[in-house]
């Protein structure tokens, strides 16, 4: 149909125009760095009385330093055309009338547009969060385009593996394909870096800070997933000279150029400047981790958390250190230690990306390259029975958690790992107040207080029908505690398992203890006096605390995960004894090999995913598998890895080769392997031309950006 685009993706529209129009409606609501650039095209056909079609798509990495990039690439969207229905050819065929093309400037909050009229002029204005429309004055320009710029390349690297923007028709491109192109980059983020706050940062962080924030994110991914740290040290040599926190990001940049010395002279240099800086302190950190110097490392963690408590990344990292301890003299000291410093992370709620909301659009082109189809190499990655799931493997609370919740989960489970779930749970009750214990005491003060009252009001004999009643009194308050901690249970089964699927288990096998409710806060100020010091967060942890909720819930959605995984591994063995075949659907086996990274079982977790792709497709599995195999050195496997993601990425229209993570982990190859045995290996697998094109370009990029192991 001549009215389509080739190669490119398209969602049509209702009325002409309501895809910028609720992205006009929606610019208020952008919090940080926006959302995919929309590229929108309007088609007239050269046959009297058609209605106009309009349609747009999503994409990143076109470069928007200027007017004429974006025109440019509204203009190559003519060559995407069916050149069999041209429109000087042929009297029903389509043209592109004209093109708008929207950036989300994210520095100056603006939507910077460039409209195309074809044949005709190009214009370019700004929206702002209003919606309200102004020209680009010409003072204004080199500014804007430059902030505009950069905004358009953080995106592109930052959002290059994001599933969270798994969106279909989202095409992206790569944002810098030469030297001169990555020279641009690094004198824009230079000449931007002190605005880079401005931008937010990832969840983790509350306040974001000029070497915590997306600009930062951004450079130290794009230069570390290549292992390229040179041009990242030169830009933080020159800013360092302004800022000695900037040292955080340059020592980083050393040690990934392996000069540890440098990396330690230009920290303690700094850190006599800047002695509150938490960043600083977080570099040297890791160093001494890196090393085994984990006591060292703890007392500057300490040290971290008394500057900075309000910021999670404090608390998590004093919590790492202490689970990385292996001091056996003082281990229940140490693992209460980590529990109890857990327990003291200010958690934030996490907030959704930047996203497009448009209309249901009235049809959908979402093309495939005949090059693709034929290759022999692509495959479906939803068949059939395979994407089916046990409905316990899908109600797994775990892959829902978040930002702050989801770092402190991984915390949690690492220090499950290390310490067996009996001990930990034995830690956890040694630590806070369980709600049984709270409940008992509480019932306790309360009998205390009446017994006192009523020997001064009453005789023996009253007293103890006083006593009577008090205890009455206390057994109704024990069964209301009880409703409410019921009530509290029933809202955990968002979170958890039904019983009746806990039922499911054998019950020859060993079944986990299920946590018991902690104690939650009292909602009445009254109640605190009848649990003294519980509330007593000093630093010396000399008292039993209460267990935060989110904390409290976190246990419970360990215990659905462990008691998953443990049915796993006990029913995979029952049948491996029986010389039977343990059976599974594609879609279990991936949510399985999930649940086995979770928990830190890599061994488990592959077995798994290879057993999903025995199945079914799935891009989840291979990108698993793929960090695995790198990991390994396996670098047969990695290639066969790589060549299917990279298959399914271009199907997706993600025409990216850096940074991706399929780039990162062939860069880790390369590293170890050399580029020449790569590109041999890449030849002997006898992939069809299409793909051999495809996957070269990996090492295209390698060659020309002389990743570490080009040359040999």
């Amino acid at each position: 149909m001549g009215d389509l685009l080739k190669d490119v993706p398209e969602f049509f529209e209702n009325e002409l125009g309501e895809s910028i129009i609720s992205r006009t409606d929606a610019l208020g609501t952008f919090r940080e760095l926006g959302p995919p650039d929309l590229c929108h095209i309007i088609k007239a056909n050269v046959k009297p009385g058609v209605k106009e079609l309009g349609s747009y798509h999503y994409v990143s990495g076109v470069d928007a330093s200027s007017s004429a990039t974006l025109a440019a690439y509204l203009n190559s969207l003519n060559y995407s055309l069916d050149e069999s229905q041209s429109w000087f050819s042929k009297s029903n065929a389509w043209r592109i009338r004209s093109g708008i093309y929207c950036c989300f400037n994210a520095f100056s909050r603006v939507d910077v547009r460039v409209e195309v009229k074809i044949p005709g002029g190009v214009e370019s204005y700004v929206v702002d969060t209003n919606g309200e429309r102004a020209m680009v004055s010409h003072e204004a320009t080199s500014t804007i385009w430059q902030e505009t710029f950069l905004s358009g390349l953080l995106r592109a690297i930052l959002y290059s593996d994001d599933s969270y923007y798994r969106l279909a028709g989202y095409r992206k491109i790569d944002p810098i394909t030469s030297l001169s192109a990555e020279q641009k980059f690094l004198e824009a983020a230079e000449n931007l870096f002190w605005q880079g706050w401005q931008l937010g940062s990832k969840p983790e962080i509350q306040v974001a800070t000029s070497t915590n924030n997306h600009l930062v994110n951004a450079i130290m991914k794009y230069f570390g997933d290549s292992f390229r740290y040179a041009p990242a040290i030169t830009l933080f040599e020159k800013l360092y000279q302004k800022d000695p926190e900037v040292a955080a990001l340059l020592a980083q940049s050393y040690i990934g150029q392996n000069e540890e010395i440098k990396a330690v002279n230009i920290l303690y240099e700094a850190l006599k400047l800047a002695p509150q800086s938490y960043s600083l302190l977080h570099a040297q950190i890791d160093f001494l981790r890196s090393k085994g110097k984990y006591d060292m490392a703890l007392k500057l963690a300490k040290h971290a958390v008394n500057n900075t408590p309000s910021e999670f990344l404090t608390w998590a990292k004093l919590t790492e250190v202490y689970i990385d301890l292996e001091d056996f003299q003082s281990f229940n000291t140490i693992y209460q230690q980590a529990l109890l410093t857990l327990n003291s992370c200010p958690m934030f709620t996490y907030s959704e990306r930047d996203m497009h909301r448009m209309p249901s659009p009235s049809k959908t082109h979402l093309p495939i390259k005949p090059e693709i189809i034929s290759s022999g190499v692509m495959e479906d990655d939803n068949v059939g029975r395979d994407s089916e799931s046990d409905p316990t493997l899908l109600r797994l609370p775990a892959p829902a958690l978040h930002g702050t919740f989801a770092k402190a989960y991984s915390l949690l489970t690492r220090l499950a790992t290390k310490v067996g779930w009996d001990e930990l749970l034995r830690y956890r009750s040694a630590v806070f107040v369980m709600e049984e214990e709270y409940r008992m005491q509480k019932a306790q003060e309360e009998k205390r207080k009446t017994d006192s009252s009523s020997a001064i009001k009453a005789s023996k004999e009253e007293d103890k029908e006083e006593a009577t009643k008090a205890t009455e009194k206390s057994s109704e308050a024990i069964k209301e505690e009880s409703d409410e901690t019921e009530k509290v249970a029933e809202k955990l089964e968002d979170v958890s398992l039904e019983e009746s699927e806990t039922a499911k288990i054998d019950v020859t096998h060993d079944e986990l203890e299920k946590p018991q409710q902690a104690a939650e806060e009292p909602k009445d100020p009254n109640a605190a006096v009848a649990t003294p010091n519980l509330q007593d967060y000093s630093f010396s942890f000399s008292n039993k605390r209460l267990c935060e909720r989110w904390l409290d819930n976190l246990f419970m959605v360990l215990y659905e995960d462990l008691r998953v995984y443990t049915f796993w591994r006990t029913e995979a063995a029952h049948y491996r004894a029986q010389h039977m075949p343990y059976r599974k659907t594609g879609t279990e086996w991936e949510i399985l090999g999930d649940l086995g990274l979770r928990l830190w079982h890599e061994n488990e977790a592959k077995e798994a995913f290879e057993q999903c792709l025995d199945h079914k497709f799935s891009a989840k599995a291979w990108m698993r598998l793929l960090e695995i195999y790198a990991k390994e050195g396996n670098v047969q496997k990695a290639l066969l890895a790589a060549v299917k993601l990279t298959v399914y990425h271009e199907r997706w229209y993600h025409e990216i080769v850096y940074p991706t993570d399929i780039a990162c982990n062939l860069n880790k190859l390369i590293r170890m392997e050399g580029l020449s045995k790569m590109q041999n290996m890449l030849t002997s697998m006898n992939l069809p031309k299409p793909v051999q094109k495809l996957m070269t370009r990996y090492f295209d990029y390698g060659e020309l950006f002389q990743v570490e192991g080009y040359e040999f």
